[in-house]
């Protein structure tokens, strides 16, 4: 149930709130067992954005390594005549001389760094563009387009509209390339697309390298994460749980596991990774239906990588959250072990200090031994 008084407002970058918290439905009790780790403490987002003029989506974060206060966060806007990826200073205010507006019924958006534009190194973002099957690529920090209004994706089949997008840079050589799923998809161990991206002239261009991924067709795959570090690409298969593959397209496509599969109250939405150093770290999860997120051990169980029990169940302020980006870069004094960011769907996006989040996480698990 939503309260009639709930509102936020952001002042100074110091939140005042009226208590207006959308409450778990009751039968959330019912799907978390009392042997999971829940944490009975809301996180309190540092910052709330501007609102959007449509319907929030996903967030990117964008570290500016010359001067880490100045770091960015993307959001993307999927509303059909207010769509577009819109940025944001880490005070969550909107800063529209870089956002690009209007764009048609944009999802999802992800950043990479360090690609090479001609001897020139930039960093970039890439965003799906449902309504024109098409993915966008934007440098960074000027977000100018570079990929000649737009690339085809999923050879045009209207029926695998983009939605989920994550890039990934293959530490051996260099190569940046962009996982994309659909809004819906083949169930026969096809559903994503990996495409290799290359710059052709002054423009970027993406060459379809493989189709990979099962997909149980329940509901559909927007949440796509790369852990470059390690090569593994994750994604969330809404209503079943979060699916692990290698990131490389030259090895095998077998699964690798599939967790998260209980303890979520409705949708699996966004996925992110929090480094703690170049092995180790949390991988965190948003359920949808309940306002939690859900983390879980990037480095797995000793003796099996690949398993990822859940360490912490954690209910935050953001409501019915689809995307979340988490990063352990220091991005100055406001956020100096890093951030959480997650969109809440009253148009805006919250953004949670780290710290903050660690805390919730060590007090969690220290209460369920």
């Amino acid at each position: 149930m939503i309260r009639a008084c709930a509102c936020f407002t952001v002042v100074a970058s110091i939140i005042v709130a009226c208590d207006g918290a959308k409450t778990p439905p009751a039968t959330v009790a019912t799907t978390t067992p009392s042997a999971l780790p829940l944490s009975t403490d809301t996180l309190q987002p540092a910052i709330i954005t501007d609102t959007l003029p449509g319907d929030s989506d996903d967030p990117a974060i964008w570290m500016n390594t010359d001067n880490p206060a100045a770091s960015l966060v993307l959001g993307t806007d999927k509303g059909d005549s207010t769509g577009g990826v819109y940025v944001f200073g880490l005070d969550g205010r909107i800063d529209r001389r870089r956002s690009v507006t209007p764009l048609q019924r944009m999802n999802n958006v992800d950043v990479e760094y360090g690609m090479s534009f001609g001897g020139v190194v930039r960093d970039i973002a890439v965003a799906t563009e449902r309504r024109r099957m098409a993915i966008r690529v934007f440098t960074l920090p000027d977000m100018r387009a570079v990929d000649g209004k737009g690339i085809t994706v999923f050879d045009g089949d209207t029926a695998r509209a983009p939605m989920g997008v994550a890039l990934y840079k293959r530490p051996r050589d260099g190569q940046i390339f962009a996982f994309v799923g659909g809004k819906s998809g083949p169930t026969s161990g096809t559903y994503l697309a990996q495409y290799a991206l290359r710059l052709d002239g002054a423009r970027v261009v993406a060459t379809k390298v493989r189709e990979f991924g099962k997909y149980s067709g329940r509901k559909e795959i927007e949440s796509i994460f790369v852990d470059d570090a390690l090569g593994f690409v994750y994604y969330s298969d809404e209503g079943v749980g979060v699916r692990k593959y290698h990131a490389d397209p030259d090895s095998t496509p077998t699964e690798l596991a599939l967790f998260a599969t209980s303890g979520v109250t409705e949708d699996h939405e966004g996925i992110a990774l929090y480094a703690k150093d170049a092995l180790t770290g949390y991988l965190v999860l948003s359920d949808q239906g309940s306002n939690r997120i859900h983390v879980f051990p990037r480095e797995g169980m000793a003796g099996n990588p690949h398993s990822h029990p859940v360490l912490a169940i954690i209910p935050v302020r953001a409501q019915q959250t689809d995307g979340l980006d988490v990063t352990s870069a220091s991005l100055g004094p406001a956020f100096p072990k890093g951030m959480l960011a997650m969109m809440s769907n009253r148009g805006a996006f919250h953004f949670y200090r780290w710290e903050d989040v660690e805390a919730a996480i060590d007090r969690t698990r220290a209460s369920a031994k």
